[in-house]
């Protein structure tokens, strides 16, 4: 029944390593904005060259 001792160490030591994680949204509204806006507009630019190429009839 020395598991108890066990466990308790595994469990600090598992909010220690939560503790240390960066959170996963540290952008404020207007960034992860921006950040968005800039993702899609390469992505359109991406879709454009992709229809461009296909209507030019290459593979």
């Amino acid at each position: 029944m020395a598991r108890g001792n066990q466990r308790e160490k595994a469990r600090e030591k598992n909010l220690k390593a939560q503790a240390s994680q960066k959170s996963k949204n540290a952008k404020s509204g207007t960034e992860m904005a921006r950040d968005k806006e800039a993702l899609a507009e390469m992505m359109r630019k991406k879709q454009a060259a992709a229809d461009a190429k296909k209507a030019s009839g290459g593979k």
